[in-house]
């Protein structure tokens, strides 16, 4: 794997990533993967004594960590051109993705941003002028967009290999807040089951948007309307952990969703079935490196990662791609695509050059604003004794 040839490494922030965090430890292990990024800056905590602990974990100069990110962006802006950060990875609970991003966007750096982009739908167009206004790069780690065999799947989908799409499927169960783990002192349950952190929705816009933007990004169709039905089976849990939703697409195809968080036994059971006029596709997360097409003339195959027959078709595919067959690949490679993706996109820019279809190939703030309409639909729809709640668009 290698990335656009630049004379330096580019240089990353992070907010978030202190002691007991988990997303922003991956971040960091998936940026510097290839070799292209170095993590030098960053506010890891609100606590400075946190943030000091995950800075000597981290490696960092001690004079780069802090308990604000506003002081900072205020230290990268007084280092010379050449010392600062390039970009920033935001990686803290949903309600300050906002407010950390505006501001690092207003001080001229790029930004990652852990998904859902924002608190609601308000924030999300918010950013998106904003991103717009500055012409600065925005990704959005939607990191199941960055495995290869999803990558293929997209390229098959626009192959027409299955002709007109008629049904999408997608299932993300977890076992993992089965009991009030939140009631234990667990940072991840904690925060993700809080309205005033996490934002309206619970279950479904931890991963519920994962799956809204994995339908829509391996067949390139957009959700229109939605019938759903949430659920909070743990007694005093003020968010739903279990969800259903029925869906209709822009091309008339219908869908499912469902997720759930007290799905008892699930680890992390993503699941997408695709199903078209002449075959279909099936792609499950936690056996990453396959692809099963189905045909109802022919027999089923199996395809998988790392052959050249998938890098025949898919380019994507391909360039996603690090080891030989038969060396299964995951989760941190997943992420590092998207970085891969997202540095590149900046290092075209700093070489005065036109980034490739194959570098923007990451999630990015319209991305966002899709995720945050499907949440605020959900939740409208979810309270309405109608059966159809149509997802208002923003362009």
């Amino acid at each position: 794997m290698t990335y656009l040839n630049y004379n330096r490494k580019l240089k990353m922030g992070l907010v978030g990533g202190g002691p007991g965090a988990f997303i922003g430890d991956v971040h960091r292990k998936a940026a510097i993967l290839d070799g292209g990024v170095n993590l030098v800056s960053g506010t890891f905590s609100r606590h400075i004594e946190n943030s000091k602990e995950a800075g000597q974990t981290y490696n960092i100069n001690p004079e780069r960590v802090f308990d604000h990110h506003e002081i900072m962006i205020q230290n990268e802006l007084s280092l010379p051109d050449e010392d600062r950060i390039d970009f920033v990875a935001i990686t803290t609970p949903n309600q300050s993705h906002y407010s950390i991003a505006i501001d690092f966007l207003e001080a001229g750096f790029h930004v990652m941003c852990e998904k859902p982009m924002t608190f609601d739908v308000k924030e999300a167009v918010k950013l998106q002028e904003k991103v717009r206004e500055t012409e600065l790069v925005f990704g959005l780690m939607h990191n199941y967009t960055g495995y290869p065999m999803v990558k293929f799947a997209r390229d098959i989908v626009r192959k027409k290999e299955l002709g007109n799409i008629r049904k999408i499927v997608v299932q993300y169960p977890q076992g993992w807040l089965t009991t009030p783990l939140e009631e234990t002192g667990h940072i991840q349950a904690g925060w993700r089951t809080d309205p005033s952190q996490s934002g309206g929705a619970g279950s479904m816009g931890d991963i519920g948007t994962h799956a809204e933007n994995l339908s829509e990004y391996i067949t390139g169709l957009t959700i229109s309307d939605v019938c759903a039905d949430l659920s909070m089976f743990v007694n005093g849990r003020k968010l739903d952990d279990d969800g259903n939703c029925l869906l209709k697409f822009n091309n008339g195809a219908k869908g499912l969703i469902h997720v759930s968080q007290i799905a008892c036994g699930e680890e992390n059971n993503l699941v997408i079935w695709v199903y078209g006029e002449k075959k279909s596709l099936e792609w499950h997360q936690e056996t990453p490196n396959e692809l099963i097409i189905r045909d109802g003339n022919g027999p089923n195959q199996i395809w998988r990662r790392g052959n050249d027959y998938v890098a025949q078709i898919s380019p994507a595919a391909a360039r996603a791609t690090r080891l030989p067959s038969g060396h299964p690949e995951g989760f941190l490679e997943a992420f590092a695509n998207i970085y891969l993706n997202f540095t590149d996109t900046i290092r075209s820019r700093y070489l005065n050059q036109t980034p490739t279809e194959a570098m923007l190939d990451f999630p990015n703030v319209n991305d966002g604003v899709r995720g945050m309409l499907f949440i605020e639909t959900v939740l409208k729809s979810a309270k309405s004794d109608q059966k159809w709640t149509k997802i208002l668009t923003h362009k």
